[in-house]
């Protein structure tokens, strides 16, 4: 059994982009490079893990968490044609370009892939963000897909899926073969035609481009994919590439949420 201590240890690439402009990959090189120091030792493993208690030094400057102020967590339509990230090796356009800078050091709380859009949810407190990614809450997305909406897709939205080879539909460099798919809590098919159908679906995960592999399974492409809610907080009127903070109600629900997830946590 794990004591609470262990369980608040992350990895320390994550813990300096939590609490810094530094995004993972960045905090990885640094690392290597010996730039990183944990209670006056320099570190250069990339999986140790640290807590909030751990002193860690980035090129000699103290990597502080500020719990002085209460936790905020914004909406974001996300455009199409943005990566999910502070910086992007190729250089296409991340997130950060877009949001006001206010929120540079904000954590996404999970992902939208490159040619997806809609509402991403952001947040300065590293432990709603995992709750939250780590959570069964539900995710609505509306798709557009290539060709008909078939029985078999239907039987496999309804009953769950699990697929040895889930290549198609991923990124060409995921390293992830087989998946395992949940049954989708609701579906609502808007239209179905041979060339291309609209529908609206309800999943409890967020796994790796999950509906585009799901759909590819039977020969479909997802030709448009826009989350459009998220444990019940709703994206609604927000114009594409504009933010919204919660609203009272929105944060209530929220902070049980968190609440009782740390119960949880608690009792084991």
């Amino acid at each position: 059994m794990k004591t609470n201590q262990e369980e608040e240890l992350i990895r320390l690439n994550k813990f300096i982009s939590h609490n810094s402009r530094y995004s993972r990959r960045e905090a990885d090189e640094l690392i290597k490079e010996g730039e990183v120091s944990i209670d006056g030792k320099v570190i250069t493993d990339l999986s140790t893990k640290v807590d909030k208690y751990t002193e860690v030094k980035v090129k000699g400057r103290t990597v502080k968490i500020d719990n002085s102020r209460p936790s905020t967590v914004i909406v974001y339509n996300k455009l199409k044609g943005e990566i999910v990230s502070k910086k992007d090796p190729q250089g296409r356009r991340v997130i950060y370009d877009t949001i006001p800078k206010k929120y540079s050091h904000f954590i996404p709380i999970g992902r939208l892939d490159f040619a997806s859009e809609g509402m991403l949810l952001l947040t300065d407190d590293p432990k709603i963000a995992t709750a939250l990614m780590t959570s069964n809450l539900e995710r609505v997305y509306n798709l557009k897909i290539e060709g008909n909406i078939t029985s078999a897709m239907m039987q496999a939205m309804q009953s769950g899926l699990r697929i040895e080879d889930s290549k198609e539909g991923a990124y060409e460099e995921s390293d992830i073969d087989s998946m395992e798919f949940s049954p989708f809590l609701w579906f609502d098919i808007k239209t179905n035609a041979p060339k291309f159908s609209k529908l609206k679906v309800a999943i409890t995960e967020g796994k790796n481009r999950e509906l585009r592999r799901f759909f590819a399974h039977f020969g479909s492409k997802v030709m448009d994919l826009k989350r459009v809610s998220f444990g019940g907080i709703n994206l609604n009127n927000l114009p594409s590439g504009k933010v919204r903070y919660l609203n009272r109600e929105e944060y209530q629900n929220l902070r049980y949420f968190v609440k009782g997830v740390e119960m949880q946590a608690d009792d084991r």
